[in-house]
């Protein structure tokens, strides 16, 4: 069954795209089918993922807009194993267009859903803002992974997220759930990171990933090259918490699996 997770925080820097990227790489490289959708008009993730984003004929604003299929508009990035649906500058029209579409909200989940039994995982990476893309992709999604850092002001800007999801799941998307919560860009020296990240762990016990991302040199790189952190270095400390994320997300998706079927 197709686990589709929307990469969230209306906050930005804080490893949404990264995460996007390297959890689709990690997860392709367990030989699971993988989809990424860019739903950032940035576009950083189809540059992450070695597409150029300004050579695009096809995009995800041309399929919201229903111009063209999800299928037309796929593209395969062969040096991280998975699918894409690209994204560039275009996608801020799209986003003005579709506040005047019938079922605006549902236009993303619509346009996907031929496409869910060709994929194990599809990741949404959504712009850093609670805007009509971000709603597509928490309407297309069944859980939420929200990568932040341990900082004050993350956790004022999860709250509001939550307030969102929530509204979503009465209104529009009743499967919607927060799949994790994922540390990113931490640092074990820094008082602060460890009192808020114990504080996470003590409002959000096991929904909080046991996976840590570390501030890691070659991480930050990777982008610059078009690579996952995998392929551009494999034996990093990124790259190895990036293996075991997606390993966890395995794990978790297992035990769901297990319970449902009992």
């Amino acid at each position: 069954m197709t686990q589709t997770f929307a990469i969230a925080n209306q906050k930005g820097g804080v490893g949404k795209t990264t995460t996007t990227v390297n959890l689709a790489a990690a997860l392709a490289a367990t030989k699971r089918r993988v989809l990424l959708i860019d739903m950032d008009p940035q576009g950083n993730a189809t540059m992450g993922s070695g597409i150029d984003k300004n050579a695009l004929k096809l995009s995800v604003c041309d399929v919201l807009l229903g111009d063209v299929s999800a299928s037309q508009a796929l593209q395969h990035s062969a040096e991280a194993g998975y699918d894409v649906l690209p994204a560039n500058a275009d996608l801020t029209a799209a986003e003005v267009q579709l506040m005047n579409k019938i079922g605006r909200e549902r236009q993303l989940s619509l346009a996907i859903e031929n496409l869910l039994d060709n994929y194990d995982y599809i990741l949404i990476d959504c712009p850093p803002s609670l805007n009509m893309l971000t709603v597509n992709a928490l309407v297309a999604a069944e859980g939420v992974v929200v990568p932040m850092q341990c900082e004050y002001f993350a956790l004022e800007g999860l709250s509001s997220l939550l307030d969102t999801i929530e509204q979503i799941r009465i209104s529009i998307n009743p499967h919607i759930r927060l799949e994790g919560l994922l540390r990113t860009m931490y640092d074990p020296r820094n008082n602060l990171s460890n009192d808020v990240s114990s504080e996470l762990v003590e409002h959000f016990g096991d929904r909080v990933y046991r996976t840590v991302i570390p501030r890691n040199v070659a991480l930050a790189e990777a982008p610059s090259y078009g690579q996952s952190i995998l392929k551009y270095s494999k034996n990093s400390r990124g790259s190895m918490a990036y293996l075991a994320l997606a390993g966890e997300v395995l794990r978790r998706d297992a035990q769901r699996n297990h319970y449902v079927n009992q």
